[in-house]
């Protein structure tokens, strides 16, 4: 099989892929709106969140909810990472950054310079989402500090006890929104992501555009014989 006809048999967003990501909107989602709910209960800050930014109804429901959706991202996020790393997306497509990318990809960015792919990750986008990976098992390791403070002493212990493992489980979240209101924007600014998560798509067209884009000497696959390229994102190494 040649390298085009190769790309044309990869999907963009593998179904796994796409079904775990459906699954962490929901769990997400819910954890969002019922810990708000259970912050409301007892703020430490002053302020509170409206009534229909929050489910639940009552704190016990809420709690529930919230307990829920979090064996969910528990399982969803395992399920992710164990996939990823044997699967290779992983180092492909989250790990394979460096500082020095970072840099380069914010500079163009700030320019509106910065190229945009389906299926490829930038060095920001890629520092972003083991961003995001990082703050979430803070959450999640915080939030059952704060849970069950007393039999896990331990890990309530390694936050520096009740109070701070709320505080720190409160900036974590806060950071997950942010994260997610920038996702959200991105996508809206870039509407042509959305058909591939939902679909799948294929790599031949995202091939197309990148062959169509070189000079005629550059041409694929023939550049491809005279350097290791990665067939997942179809990138120069």
């Amino acid at each position: 099989m040649g390298l085009q006809d190769t790309a044309a048999a990869r999907p963009i967003h593998p179904f796994a892929l796409r079904v775990m990501h459906r699954l962490n909107v929901v769990a997400i989602v819910t954890l969002i709106s019922s810990g708000w709910e259970i912050y409301d209960a007892s703020p430490f800050l002053p302020f509170t969140f409206p009534g229909w930014m929050t489910i639940g109804g009552w704190i016990g429901g809420t709690i529930a909810w919230h307990l829920a959706a979090i064996w969910l991202l528990m399982l969803n996020g395992v399920t992710y990472l164990s996939w990823g790393c044997a699967t290779g997306h992983l180092r492909r497509r989250i790990l394979a950054v460096t500082p020095y990318g970072v840099l380069h990809d914010t500079w163009a960015a700030m320019r509106f310079r910065l190229p945009h792919q389906i299926g490829v990750y930038n060095s920001v986008q890629r520092l972003l989402y083991f961003g995001v990976i990082a703050v979430g098992i803070i959450a999640v390791l915080t939030g059952f500090a704060v849970w069950k403070p007393v039999p896990l002493w331990p890990l309530s212990g390694l936050f520096r006890g009740f109070f701070i493992s709320r505080v720190i489980h409160f900036i974590a979240m806060t950071a997950i929104v942010e994260f997610i209101l920038v996702h959200v924007l991105l996508v809206a600014l870039v509407p042509w992501v959305v058909p591939p998560m939902i679909t799948g798509g294929r790599l031949r067209r995202l091939f197309d555009d990148i062959a169509r884009s070189r000079p005629p000497k550059a041409a694929w696959p023939s550049a491809c014989t005279r350097c290791s390229c990665d067939p997942d994102t179809l990138r120069h190494q």
